[in-house]
């Protein structure tokens, strides 16, 4: 027989020597090594792309990017905040402006106009950029929330770096004119893939557009 208890109670569940089993709480499942871990921003970054590329912006989803990189969606968030960002980011590590545009612009202005289509070609010309480029292309076509991020990044990522660099009247409107001819001939040659432009050699492409930029950038 269970001994009593002063209060006249048995013992059981509940008494000081067993207390009851509380019910576990739910929640998120705690962060891995994995998860936050100097390769997890990379990790995010990498499967966006691969979802914008496959997807395209509006199937993309902050969830299905994070299922991807096998992380919480709330590290998405905290790395690059909305979808927009997760897109810009996308579009940047494409680019690489941080590093490639100073040493393009860092020469001086002679050879300009090449250096900048070379540079610009051999990105989309690379499979590892191409496959989200194009997914940015088409979403900015018919998505606004894509072209926004599309316009700002060529304006702040892009242009305003190089017509920080001229020295000439009108750097900015320049700039966007050197752009607009670059994404024109990216439209025409990867995305809708007119011929004969689709197959031309590249070194042919840069020849030809080499001397336009270089008006635009540098004559006065």
């Amino acid at each position: 027989m269970t001994p009593g208890r002063a209060d006249g109670k048995t013992g059981g569940e509940g008494t000081a020597h067993t207390p009851p089993e509380r019910p576990k709480r739910r929640g998120r499942p705690a962060r891995t090594t994995a998860d936050t871990g100097p390769g997890a921003r990379e990790r995010i970054l990498e499967a966006a792309r691969t979802e914008f590329a496959e997807r395209g912006y509006d199937k993309t989803s902050i969830r299905g990017i994070a299922k991807a990189a096998g992380v919480d969606a709330a590290l998405v968030h905290h790395y690059f905040g909305t979808k927009d960002e997760v897109f810009a980011a996308a579009i940047e590590v494409s680019f690489e402006p941080a590093l490639v545009i100073p040493s393009v612009l860092g020469m001086g202005t002679d050879g300009l106009g090449e250096r900048l289509a070379r540079y610009f070609i051999d990105v989309w010309e690379n499979p590892a950029s191409r496959a989200p480029l194009l997914a940015i292309m088409r979403s900015a076509l018919t998505h606004e929330g894509a072209a926004k991020v599309l316009r700002g990044f060529v304006l702040r990522r892009l242009l305003e770096r190089v017509a920080e660099a001229l020295d000439v009247p009108d750097a900015t409107f320049r700039a966007e004119l050197a752009a607009s001819h670059m994404l024109g001939i990216a439209m025409l040659r990867y995305v809708i893939q007119a011929e004969p432009l689709a197959s031309a050699d590249p070194e042919k492409i840069i020849a030809m557009i080499a001397p336009t930029l270089q008006r635009y950038l540098t004559e006065t």
